[in-house]
């Protein structure tokens, strides 16, 4: 697994959101900054906290020209369900097969009570308006998750 870093270019991808519409990345290259992050799994306690959090900052990040995708391998109905009932105001993809999750290096073995499988490590990625990673958010909780790509965001625009 080799994560893409600061300075890469951002692998162009085109996935289903929740409500089984394309949204490709290449439609906001020059236009807004995005923030592509990736979470294990929809409705589970840690990604529900993650993504409550960026649901709430949502007005800020807008204000520093930003845009959030969520991408996880789950199904669309499923995370149609998590945008419902935690009123997510920001897009969320499905990359079941994990092709996009595999050209930003985020798939890969990983460990829990003992057990190996391999499944989405959790990380952020911030695209800038040149279409290329300015930033990889790799140390935060997934309850200040927001506050840290919130600070980072303010502190660099």
């Amino acid at each position: 697994m080799k994560t893409l870093t600061v300075g890469d270019k951002a692998p162009l991808f085109s996935l289903l959101d929740e409500n089984n519409e394309t949204v490709s990345l290449a439609s906001y290259i020059g236009k807004k900054q995005v923030i592509v992050y990736f979470y294990p799994k929809a409705m589970t306690p840690g990604c529900t906290v993650q993504a409550q959090g960026l649901r709430d900052s949502k007005s800020e990040l807008e204000k520093l020209n930003t845009i959030v995708f969520g991408i996880s391998p789950d199904e669309t109905k499923r995370l149609t369900k998590f945008c419902q009932r935690d009123e997510l105001n920001f897009t969320l993809l499905s990359d079941v097969d994990h092709q996009v999750a595999d050209s930003f290096g985020v798939w890969g073995l990983k460990k829990f009570m003992g057990r190996e499988y391999d499944g989405i490590h959790r990380l952020t990625f911030l695209i800038g308006l040149d279409g290329k990673i300015s930033h990889v958010f790799n140390k935060f909780k997934t309850k200040d998750h927001h506050q840290v790509v919130l600070d980072f965001l303010s502190s660099n625009s």
